[in-house]
């Protein structure tokens, strides 16, 4: 088993530093215009001949309400019927991309995100997951992993049931905060029965895991009031966990700007919030499985890093990065092969194009040599916390050392520091060093001398 994390506060004031959350390297900064439709029709081509399962996100932008706080690609609207136009040429896109695919590869993972995907109608769920079905090889004995992003203040138990009976079983619930002054100033009442009837009816209908979203650094938040939340989410007993540092970037997000900043907790406040989060959750048995993710230990993602076949892709921490990704809709992303590629995050340039028979991709990348091998060691160490050079050295024939001197140096110094073990056969990320291990990854991030910090939330 893994050691626990340690808390090393001035460790974390060296090295709380901006950088990406490596989803992806290169990640979607690096994406330019150079990549297009015929860019992904070839990867698609490479997919279908070598027959690699599948994973889908499809992205659904509607959202009723706004949440202040939120950086997400969405729409804001009352309007249920603005969804129907939308859902049309997603369903054209579903259509030409799976033209392109064989029916033989299976889809293991299937994930709808937004936006609320609530916010779709009981009859357009359905007719969307039937138009998926049709397109795609879903699994229809419920072994593939099938989620969706719920809001409790857009689902009740009939749509638990709608959702089970479409084929998911997995669902990641939007809390963020219990507190109802902290609500207040983000816009989003949402009250813990609401969210308790959701998680009920997840488990009488046997949805195999459910994950809760929190988020610390809110306005009027404050260390004693997250742990109440923290406590009555533990309560709760979700399998997994996420808790999320608030970023404000009131430059980059409108919604942001109706954040009163003089309520934003202290730097050295949220750190209290992080470490007495990380306190409670290990006491109640959750295991640091990295990024602000916590999981329980019998669930597939602490099984998976204990095992060293945890993965990181768009959808974060993954069993299925083995799977080429395919985004579905409006900013979505696909990572296929070497090719990263996303749409227009544009609502009407997304629908103008598909209603012009043309898919809507209009960047991405694809990854040469030195990209594909600085993945490798970026995905290990921040997946598994270590990193053995032999493997990296037999899968791209380079001598590690040789290839990353002008490193060692940096390396070192994190070893002096206490962040990591090095020698010259790994690097270990000590206990002391896993919640900073995105500063870790950034030693070999080829890109990020060029790019503004700004872009980027701190690590901590």
């Amino acid at each position: 088993m893994l050691d626990a994390i340690r808390w090393d506060t001035d460790l974390i004031r060296r090295y709380d530093l901006a950088g990406p959350r490596y989803t992806s390297y290169p990640t979607a900064v690096q994406f330019d215009g150079h990549v297009g439709t015929f860019d992904l029709f070839h990867a698609l081509r490479e997919s279908r001949k070598a027959l690699r399962p599948l994973s889908l996100y499809v992205h659904v932008p509607f959202c009723a309400n706004i949440c202040y706080y939120c950086a997400c690609n969405k729409v804001i609207t009352k309007d249920r019927g603005r969804a129907l136009p939308y859902l049309q040429r997603l369903e054209q896109e579903i259509q030409l991309i799976a033209c392109h695919l064989d029916p033989a590869q299976k889809v293991e993972q299937l994930h709808f995100g937004g936006g609320t995907p609530t916010f779709l109608s009981h009859d357009e769920l359905r007719q969307l997951m039937a138009q998926l079905r049709k397109s795609f090889n879903l699994l229809e004995d419920d072994s593939g992993d099938y989620g969706i992003e719920i809001d409790p203040r857009e689902a009740d138990w009939s749509t638990m049931g709608l959702l089970r009976e479409l084929g998911f079983n997995r669902v990641s619930i939007g809390l963020q905060d219990l507190d109802p002054a902290v609500q207040r100033a983000v816009n989003r009442l949402q009250s813990l029965e609401e969210t308790r009837a959701v998680i009920d009816a997840a488990r009488t209908l046997q949805f195999r895991s459910i994950n809760i979203d929190l988020i610390y650094g809110l306005p009027r938040q404050t260390p004693e009031n997250f742990a109440r939340t923290v406590d009555e989410v533990i309560n709760l007993q979700p399998d997994r966990l996420s808790v999320f540092n608030y970023a404000h970037l009131p430059e980059r997000f409108l919604p942001q700007r109706r954040i009163n900043s003089d309520e934003l907790p202290t730097p050295a406040q949220k750190l209290e919030m992080l470490q007495r989060t990380i306190e409670q959750l290990t006491a109640a048995g959750y295991r640091y499985i990295g990024m602000d993710h916590f999981a329980l230990p019998d669930d597939e993602l602490a099984i998976a890093q204990e095992e060293s076949t945890l993965q990181r892709n768009f959808q974060g921490y993954t069993t299925h990065g083995h799977c080429d990704l395919i985004g579905l809709g409006v900013s979505a992303i696909s990572q296929i092969g070497d090719l990263y590629c996303q749409n227009s995050s544009d609502l009407n340039q997304y629908q103008n194009a598909l209603a012009s028979a043309q898919l809507a991709t209009n960047r991405g990348l694809l990854c040469n040599a030195d990209d594909r091998l600085r993945r490798a060691v970026i995905q290990q160490l921040i997946c598994s916390f270590n990193l053995e050079f032999a493997d990296i050295e037999k899968a791209f024939n380079i001598d590690f050392r040789g290839y990353f001197g002008e490193l060692w140096p940096q390396l070192q110094r994190m070893a002096e520091d206490g962040l990591i073990e090095l020698n010259n056969e790994r690097i270990t990320v000590l206990p002391a060093g896993r919640l900073l291990v995105r500063s870790v990854c950034m030693v070999f991030d080829a890109y990020l001398e060029q790019q503004n910090r700004q872009r980027f939330s701190r690590v901590i």
